[in-house]
């Protein structure tokens, strides 16, 4: 069947911000779709909120709109673009979501847009929770027991019909949202009305609980015709009970007899046939071993997170290939070099792969690492070996915990058989690793079995594994015996594992190894769907099979590993474009990564991928094998900057910025040092490896002080400390402080205003394309303050000081690439916080935001002493930013409703949003439109401010007063307030009597909270204020640079209304630049001028256009 003719320009809805349950494996997917469509011919408007994302770079879509996901920004750009076609299903929840608000209000049939992959009326039999049980009882499919409640009352009734525990599971959302397992009613009570609230139409279903039966999933892809593949089947190692995102899997299924796969299959082909869904489906089921009953969980219309993992697991691209469906092509219609075309695709690879989660309990104190029907991880890693052992060992060390085997994870290993065996009564992150020493202390398979319901044969295969290890330790201080080393790598043991449990250097396990013969062989996984394309997982299972070839110079790049808070999908945006502009370059481009969600982990971003852990076991011996003519490690976030010293030290090139200067950054006194030469200020500070040797530097320094870990990304473990107690509490926490990774101290800057900039350098001269502004004060972490690009409050001087400044450090630092700056500015004067010499998650914001290629050049610079290339930095020219883009951060408290969601120096947030205008105020108030908080244009302001934030809270009140809010005020907030004249309303705290502001929040009478948190001098908490607020959905400000831009925001839309929508590539026409053509160049101009004008002729101040047709990624 030919592509469809009667649609030409199609609509794809993008997924929004990275968030807990839903993360870039739909930036993956919707890249797919954008690739396959436009190569059909198709004409592509791309809408999405997410900046960080390869998907919204103006080249990927003809129109890319940076818009806040809703039914009212959609209605302006259906209205503006007028497309034929909506493609919802490879953006998330959010995408169908979207979709179906958009149908339900008739604004598709009004502007005649027909829905193309799925079917509005799929959607409703997918999510619907009562439309998908008919869907099913109607082709004899069996559910667990269940029914709908729409209440809380109901559900106990239902409850107590089907009998405790039971499931809740609220409709139409994702990541298991507001649901969760319940024991009794007043657990129920809570999460139902979490879930009636979480849900798009106030509906929870409840549902007899199936704990412990097998968890099973199959990816399904189906056509217009009806002809239907089974693309992957995967098997959830964790049973039923523990969030699929959470679970650990496998892929084929291990365990699982033919008969039953066959049962699945028949029924998952029913199912897909009867929702009619064009493209990917994931169906989820649940299987009881002991009754054999098999009952349906859910449906996915769309692609999923377990597409993403089923596309790498078996080289099918799911997204890619839906696209092409959804355009009219059929399965017998997609040529494949392995299957002949894709109707007579089978999942046959013989290899195993394992997905393992990453999780960020650390980041959120007072959350119990505890995993149930709601997903908590942040990401996860894919990998794939010959057999299951070497598989699972190598996802553990593909994981980057600092774990490079199963045992000796926190204080496991001392713990008696008893406790660590009542540990793994409640499922965590670190339920395998508690396993592994549980058989360690002596406990059987079946005991284990009996508590985790995780199948026999995968407790066996621990088992196995901890005999081995026992066995190996014997030889500890020595080599162990050759058959010993032999077999243990074929096991999947690490060198590094093996290093710790022999406690003997790395090295020598590696030379003993080479010298035997063992090293890693290489296999091909087929892409379907192209003729001879393949990536590679390596083993020691088997002979090598990955050919090398000889034609053009290579260069390596390491990717960032499982996305994780503070390093996340901007580190593979940065991997991605370095791939494309090496290819434009001539290289040959190889990519190491483990990450399966990812755009750098699709077969053809580099002319090789190799699916690997980011250790120096598997670098290495890729490096080896591919010889290439270096290794960039600047683009990957910290993954590879802690890997790239070591590999130094083993003959490898690191190009680019080099380690020792990356080690120079993070050394305090030699940065210093530096900052002193080039007389440049720095908060005083100190390092320190003791109690005694903080308190000391605190006492010369001055409380308050910052104090935090060398060697962190995302301010991982970083705090604002106020006095002597605190300070001895935070370093007898402190882990792995050691003489050369200490705790560093600094001055913390009271009511500084923090800034950042992103430079471009040569080794001798760097370029900076804007300066960013930080919203919040000092003191929040730059990855979760909202950010203004260019800057709005920040003097012209100091602006040229902080380029100044910049500059002068890349050149004396011999930065070649990118370089990231973070700034303080206190009383008129700029502070330097610290320099990054790498890629940051900034990169991408500032790329979009002043439409120059920061990768790119930064990658001609990195390979210019290879190809002799002139730097591109001498050409490039500060631009007039006629518009203003505001990041803001998102975050998942809404998955941690015991968490106070306060700001602070460690990073928390998951992912981020862009608000674009030519007002400051407008471009606020959409970037918290897009966060999914929209700031109310009337009612009611609750403002409950601490002691530091007094002066100021008079000017918001006054601008909240003058846009016509109610205002209510608790205590001195209110005298303050009152006192200056303001009419407010006094409300009490929750400890002063009823009815207090809790019950307002709860009874929907409060639209805004301003609230800056009393601190730890204060007998009262006040965090269940915000933790209300998160709850009923208010937007809430903790500070008071927050709460001025969200009214100034606020006042610009009462007075202007919604602005009209405006696509990346028109907002780019608008910028005006010095202008300069890069080396090498050439460019077209056409003068359009008044009078009879030749170039020479031209007064300078006659109005003139140029029009310059470049080369894509070269910037004027």
């Amino acid at each position: 069947m030919p592509k469809r003719e009667d649609i030409n320009k199609v609509l794809i809805i993008g997924s929004g911000p990275i968030i807990i349950g839903q993360a870039c494996e739909f930036d993956y997917s919707g890249t797919q779709a954008c690739k396959a469509l436009r190569k059909l011919g198709y004409e592509i408007v791309l809408v999405n909120s997410n900046p960080a994302t390869i998907m919204t770079d103006p080249e990927i879509a003809d129109v890319t709109y940076i818009e806040p996901l809703n039914v009212n920004r959609l209605e302006q750009i259906i209205a503006k673009e007028r497309p034929d076609a909506v493609l919802p299903n490879l953006g998330g929840q959010s995408g169908l979501n979207l979709c179906a608000e958009l149908a339900s209000e008739g604004i598709l049939d009004k502007y005649g847009v027909q829905v193309i992959g799925v079917q509005v009326d799929a959607i409703e039999r997918g999510e619907d929770r009562i439309e998908f049980k008919k869907s099913m009882d109607a082709i004899g499919v069996e559910m667990a027991r269940s029914q709908v409640s729409y209440s809380v009352d109901e559900a106990l009734a239902i409850a107590d019909e089907l009998g405790y525990p039971v499931v809740l599971r609220p409709a139409y959302t994702m990541g298991g949202a507001g649901g969760g397992l319940v024991y009794n009613k007043e657990e129920l009570k809570t999460v139902c009305a979490r879930g009636l609230q979480a849900s798009l139409v106030g509906q929870v279903l409840v549902e007899e609980s199936i704990l412990g039966w097998e968890e099973l999933e199959l990816e399904i892809v189906r056509d217009a015709d009806g002809n239907m593949i089974t693309v992957c089947f995967i098997e959830n190692i964790d049973p039923m009970g523990t969030h699929t995102g959470d679970s650990f899997c496998s892929a084929p299924m291990l365990t699982i007899s033919e008969e039953v796969q066959k049962r699945l299959q028949e029924q998952a082909y029913r199912i897909v046939d009867s929702v009619k869904v064009i493209g990917g489906t994931n169906v989820q089921f649940a299987h009881d071993p002991v009754s054999d009953r098999i009952v349906v969980i859910e449906i996915n219309p769309r692609t999923s997170r377990s597409s993403a993992l089923a596309s790498k697991a078996t080289g099918f691209p799911i997204a890619l290939v839906s696209a092409m469906l959804a355009a009219g092509l059929t399965l017998k219609d997609i040529e494949c070099g392995k299957y002949g075309t894709l109707d007579k695709y089978k999942p046959d690879g013989d290899y195993i792969v394992i997905k393992f989660a990453r999780w960020a309990f650390e980041k959120f104190k007072g959350v119990e690492d505890k995993l149930g029907t709601q997903m908590r991880a942040v990401g996860e890693v894919m990998s794939i070996g010959k057999t299951y052992k070497e598989a699972f060992q190598k996802a553990i060390r593909s994981l980057e915990t600092g774990r490079y085997g199963l045992g000796f994870a926190k204080d496991y290993n001392e713990k008696s058989k008893e406790e660590l065996l009542r540990m793994l009564a409640t499922p965590s992150s670190d339920r395998h690793f508690i396993m592994y020493e549980a058989l360690r202390k002596g406990a059987t398979v079946d005991e284990i079995f009996d508590i985790t319901k995780v199948k026999h044969y995968f407790v066996e295969q621990m088992k196995e594994l901890v005999e081995e290890e026992e066995a190996i330790a014997k030889s500890k201080g020595s080599l162990p015996s050759d058959e010993q080393l032999i077999s243990a790598k074929k096991n999947g043991f690490s060198d590094k594992y093996l290093s710790q449990i022999l406690a003997i250097p790395e090295d020598d396990i590696r030379n003993k190894r080479i010298e035997l013969g063992i090293e890693e062989a290489w296999e091909g996984v087929h892409v379907s769907g192209t003729k001879d394309s393949a990536y590679y997982y390596s083993t020691y299972n088997a002979d090598d099979k990955n050919p090398v070839s000889e034609e053009k110079n290579k260069i390596m790049i390491l990717g960032g590993g499982p996305n994780r808070i503070g390093q996340g999908i901007e580190f593979d945006y940065c991997c991605v474009h370095a791939a494309l502009a090496l290819k434009k370059l001539g290289f040959e481009t190889i990519i190491v990564n483990c990450n399966p969600e990812t755009v750098s982990t699709d077969y053809d971003t580099s002319d090789k991928l190799y699916f690997e852990p980011l250790t120096l076991e598997d670098v290495l011996s890729i490096y080896k094998k591919e010889k290439p003519l270096g290794v960039i490690a600047q683009f990957g976030g910290q993954t590879p900057l802690n890997l790239a010293a070591e590999l130094e030290k083993n003959g490898v090139k690191i190009l680019g910025t080099s380690p020792s200067v990356i080690d120079l950054a993070e050394d305090r006194d030699l940065f210093r040092a530096m900052m002193d030469k080039l007389g440049i200020p720095m908060p005083e500070a100190g390092m320190a490896t003791t109690v005694d040797e903080a308190l000391e530097i605190a006492k010369k320094i001055g409380y308050p002080v910052m104090v935090r870990p060398s060697y962190v990304l995302g301010g991982r473990g970083m705090e604002v400390v106020y006095d002597d107690e605190s300070l001895t509490d935070y370093m007898k926490a402190a882990v792995g402080v050691t003489p050369d990774r200490p705790i560093l101290i600094d001055r913390f800057l009271n009511h500084a205003l923090e800034c950042e900039a992103d430079a471009i350098s040569d080794g001798t001269h760097a370029f900076v394309p804007a300066v960013m502004e930080h919203i919040e004060l000092a003191g929040v972490h730059s990855g979760d303050s909202a950010c203004i690009i260019p800057s709005v409050h920040i003097s012209e001087e100091n602006v040229a000081t902080i380029k100044e400044y910049t500059k002068k450090i890349a050149e004396e630092m011999h930065v070649k690439g990118l370089m990231n700056m973070q700034y303080a500015i206190e009383n008129g004067t700029v502070y330097v916080l610290e320099a990054n010499p790498r890629a940051s998650r900034t990169v991408p914001l500032v790329s979009k935001v002043c439409n120059i290629r920061m990768v790119p050049l930064a990658t001609d610079i990195i390979t210019s002493e290879l190809t002799g290339r002139p730097s591109p930095v001498s050409s490039l020219k500060e631009q007039n930013i006629p518009y203003f883009g505001v990041k803001e951060a998102v975050f998942p408290f809404n998955m941690f409703p015991e968490v106070d969601p306060l700001l602070g120096p460690e990073m928390r947030s998951t992912g981020e949003v862009l608000g674009l205008s030519t007002y400051y105020g407008e471009a606020f108030y959409k970037a918290q439109e897009a966060t999914q908080t929209k700031l109310p244009l009337k009612g009611t302001v609750l403002i409950s401010v601490n002691r530091k934030d007094k002066p100021e809270v008079v000017e918001v009140a006054k601008l909240f007063a003058e846009a016509g809010f109610k205002i209510l005020a608790t205590g001195k907030t209110y005298e303050i307030i009152t006192d200056a004249g303001i009419e407010a309303e006094k409300v009490l705290k929750l400890y002063e009597g009823r009815p207090n502001v809790l019950d307002l929040i709860t009874n929907g009478d409060i639209d805004l909270i301003i609230n800056s948190p009393v601190g730890k001098d204060s007998v009262h908490d006040d965090s269940y204020l915000r933790k209300a607020a998160i709850k009923a959905k208010i937007p809430y400000m903790t500070t008071i640079a927050a709460a001025k831009a969200s009214i100034k925001g606020i006042l610009y839309v009462q007075k202007h209304g919604n602005g009209e929508v405006k696509s990346l590539q028109q907002i780019h026409l608008s910028l005006t630049t010095g202008f300069s053509v890069t080396a090498g160049v050439s460019a077209l101009l056409t003068f359009a001028v008044s009078g009879d004008a030749t170039a020479s002729n031209i007064n300078t101040k006659t109005p003139i256009t140029i029009f310059v047709l470049l080369p894509p990624n070269h910037f004027l």
